[in-house]
């Protein structure tokens, strides 16, 4: 972030859910009246390639954390493919998960992981996710662990190291992640992401790309995109939505709307993006 506003010389810079310390991929900013659109890109679904470590277990669930478990000798050699491949698919669709302790999620106003920071023992409630994909990619032994490559389609909520977690103890020689790279963001995926180094020369994606890959879209007439920028109701021809991104002559995203009997009401405007 701090980055990113030295680059595009801006303090308006926002983003649409954080990624793990040890994980790399995509993070989605939104840059001056932009930042508007990231509270719809938060909830969008998300894809991440990881490899989970099966042989011990730490207390933040991935490889950053202390081991607290390591399974004894010749435990691992008696886990077939096949057992991953079940308990992979136990987890796979909609599942109770508790997330991992060491998380963002606030628990009395504190974070997760400064409770734990501080000695705190801390056992987050489970929540409903939806885990539509989980394929395995492929499964490599050592003397000491097994590791599970593996894809992950999931709703916005999941932990993937929580995924990591529970198929360990399930097995019963413990699990973590060891590596976690977040690849698509709901329509958007890392593939078209910009290093963070190359911010400043490469153009930002119009805030009219972002919002039609999101919304129904419709272009007005100069006019009407007037009567919209002073908040005006106007008419416009498309179905009842709860939300519309409207572009101006020149494909400026000027508002949302919400439409109700071809009748638009401007919901968020978007002056001079």
């Amino acid at each position: 972030m701090a980055q990113a506003r030295r680059a595009l010389n801006t303090r308006k810079v926002g983003h649409a859910g954080t990624l793990d310390p040890m994980a790399t991929g995509l993070l989605t900013l939104g840059v001056g009246a932009s930042t508007r659109l990231l509270t719809y890109l938060v909830g969008l679904d998300k894809q991440y390639t990881a490899t989970i470590r099966l042989g011990s277990a730490t207390h933040t669930d991935d490889a950053e954390g202390e081991v607290t478990f390591r399974a004894e000798p010749g435990a691992l050699s008696r886990i077939t493919e096949d057992d991953i491949r079940a308990h992979v698919a136990l987890l796979t669709g909609t599942i109770s998960q508790r997330p991992s302790s060491v998380s963002a999620i606030k628990v009395q106003g504190k974070r997760a992981h400064e409770r734990v920071r501080e000695g705190e023992d801390v056992v987050l409630p489970s929540r409903t996710v939806t885990i539509s994909r989980f394929d395995i990619a492929g499964i490599r032994r050592t003397d000491t662990a097994l590791e599970v490559d593996v894809v992950v389609d999931c709703s916005s909520g999941t932990y993937i190291r929580a995924l990591a977690r529970d198929i360990g103890d399930a097995l019963e020689v413990g699990g973590h992640l060891s590596a976690l790279r977040r690849t698509r963001v709901g329509p958007f995926s890392v593939a078209a992401a910009v290093a963070p180094d190359d911010i400043a020369e490469i153009a930002l994606v119009p805030a009219a790309q972002v919002a039609s890959a999101l919304f129904p879209h419709v272009t007005v007439s100069n006019d009407v995109a007037r009567d919209i920028v002073h908040g005006k109701k106007v008419f416009v021809d498309v179905p009842n939505a709860p939300l519309v991104a409207t572009l101006d002559g020149d494909g400026v995203l000027i508002a949302l709307l919400s439409v109700t009997n071809g009748i638009g009401r401007v919901e968020i405007g978007f002056p001079n993006v």
